[in-house]
């Protein structure tokens, strides 16, 4: 499936704007997901809107609310929020410019390709992009994005360049209560040496490939093994009756065995049949 992109503006620089742009980097279609299923009937589970003592409302009834007190919301219409004007709504200027190990990582947040609209745009994004790498510097710069507005880096990356969400300063826990009981004593010598030892000789380049999501393809080989499986429990939400029977306890009742179950019981009975209906005269 083709990418699309989740923003699209100018990457400005002073005077130089480029049109560009934006792809998420992550990859959620390699995740297995799974549907909510209400057991007994075999059904997807939905979700709706609801209020109490309404029950479920239409979504063009929502607003945006705010608490100001108890039991009492300021309403903001969509239009209005859609008024508020920000120059970041489509154009992100790098406005700073800092080392690339300057900004600490748990400022990072979420990572997205930059990519030009089209050919004319690549030689001023390939000046850009060089710049970077020649003075080993990251881009700031502010983007509203998805219903809010984000502070970003941007970076060399391969051929093009990468833009990170980064987390505002208000947004981080303070780390201080949490260490406030972590003694400040230097480590011991001995046990220092030993294990700066062990970390050297565990150093290497990184690379991502040498590293794999286990409990990811543990679950991918759970949904392929219960697929192949003709006795593990299936859904048919379109079915009057599910795929694979089950007992009063749940338990997958094998097709094979019940067979097996009712021929004997049709050997004790005698083989006796059914006698036929007559016909009304």
């Amino acid at each position: 499936m083709a990418s699309r992109p989740v923003w699209k503006g100018q990457l400005r620089l002073s005077l130089v704007a480029i049109p560009v742009e934006l792809h998420s980097a992550r990859d959620r279609g390699s995740k297995t997901s799974f549907r909510q299923i209400h057991k007994p009937s075999g059904k997807p589970v939905s979700y709706q809107k609801v209020v109490e003592g309404l029950g479920p409302i239409d979504t063009a009834e929502i607003v945006k609310g705010f608490q100001t007190a108890k039991n009492e919301y300021v309403l903001i219409e969509p239009e209005e929020v859609e008024e508020i004007r920000l120059e970041t709504k489509k154009t992100l200027e790098m406005v700073q410019f800092v080392e690339q190990g300057e900004i600490a990582p748990l400022y990072y947040d979420a990572p997205y390709y930059v990519v030009p609209v089209d050919e004319l745009a690549q030689d001023a994004y390939r000046v850009v992009r060089d710049a970077l790498r020649e003075t080993r510097k990251v881009g700031l710069g502010q983007l509203t994005m998805r219903g809010r507005e984000y502070l970003c880096a941007i970076r060399p990356c391969g051929d093009g360049l990468l833009l990170e969400t980064l987390r505002y300063e208000d947004e981080i826990r303070k780390a201080e209560p949490l260490f406030a009981q972590i003694e400040d004593d230097p480590a011991d010598k001995e046990l220092l040496k030993v294990a700066t030892q062990l970390i050297e000789s565990k150093s290497a380049p990184f690379d991502a490939s040498a590293y794999e999501d286990h409990y990811a393809q543990a679950l991918k080989e759970l949904v392929a093994r219960k697929a192949r499986s003709k006795k593990a429990p299936r859904a048919r939400p379109g079915a009057d009756k599910p795929e694979v029977e089950t007992d009063a306890k749940g338990n997958v009742v094998d097709l094979m065995a019940a067979l097996k179950k009712s021929l004997a019981a049709d050997k004790k009975s005698g083989g006796r049949k059914a006698s036929p209906r007559k016909k009304a005269s």
